[in-house]
């Protein structure tokens, strides 16, 4: 089974870290309404500030489906951070699995 992974990468102010997890924590992803997503996971770094927005999907092909949907415009409408809690833009990083080993 393919296996496609969408993160973006986020510096956050350390100061406003909690504000910036509260409002990923309020938004609604619509993701559940997306053929092939897998999962969703918002990762917290050991720096000060990183954080990752981590998404698993059945293939490229659905996630590049979900980039076009009602449901990603409908998410992202709700998406914007804070003024003063990023620093710099997200850095969108997409990556297809060569290798996928899970429990038994």
């Amino acid at each position: 089974m393919a296996l496609f992974i969408a993160m973006n990468q986020f510096e956050v102010n350390p100061e406003r870290a909690g504000e910036f997890e509260e409002h990923w924590r309020r938004r609604r992803s619509y993701l559940d309404e997306v053929p092939g997503f897998r999962s969703f996971a918002l990762l917290r770094g050991d720096e000060p500030g990183l954080y990752i927005s981590h998404s698993t999907w059945e293939s490229r092909a659905a996630f590049e489906a979900w980039t076009r949907s009602e449901a990603f415009r409908k998410a992202h409408s709700q998406a914007r951070t804070p003024e003063g809690v990023l620093v710099g833009h997200p850095r969108l990083r997409l990556f297809e699995a060569v290798l996928e080993q899970s429990s038994a």
